[in-house]
């Protein structure tokens, strides 16, 4: 069970995803991925983000997911701590992606 740890725009360590989970760095379950759409939803079922360049999670602002609410997934629990990967690097600005807000 491996995790991909994700990044913002700035290179910050801002969540862990595994086995269709999105946790904070700090364990707590805070998003599903959604295989069919390619996208994370938050804890509400609304459109969180995506993966861009390889380990970016950003909000893609003209997403037609925006406005869809998937239902409640429910809590997945706490996966615990993988540690401090240290900043990755900015990318920079990307046009039509602004940073997620966790």
């Amino acid at each position: 069970m491996s995790v991909k740890r994700l990044f913002d725009s700035r290179g910050q360590h801002i969540a862990n995803f595994r086995n269709g989970q999105l946790h904070a760095p700090t364990g707590e379950n805070i998003g599903h991925y959604r295989e069919r759409e390619e996208i994370f939803i938050d804890m509400n079922g609304r459109y969180l983000g995506e993966i861009i360049k390889e380990n970016r999670l950003m909000y893609n602002n003209n997403s037609g997911h925006r406005h869809t609410n998937f239902g409640v997934y429910g809590n997945y629990g706490n996966i615990g701590n993988y540690g401090n990967p240290g900043n990755y690097g900015s990318i920079g600005f990307i046009s039509g992606y602004s940073d997620v807000d966790l």
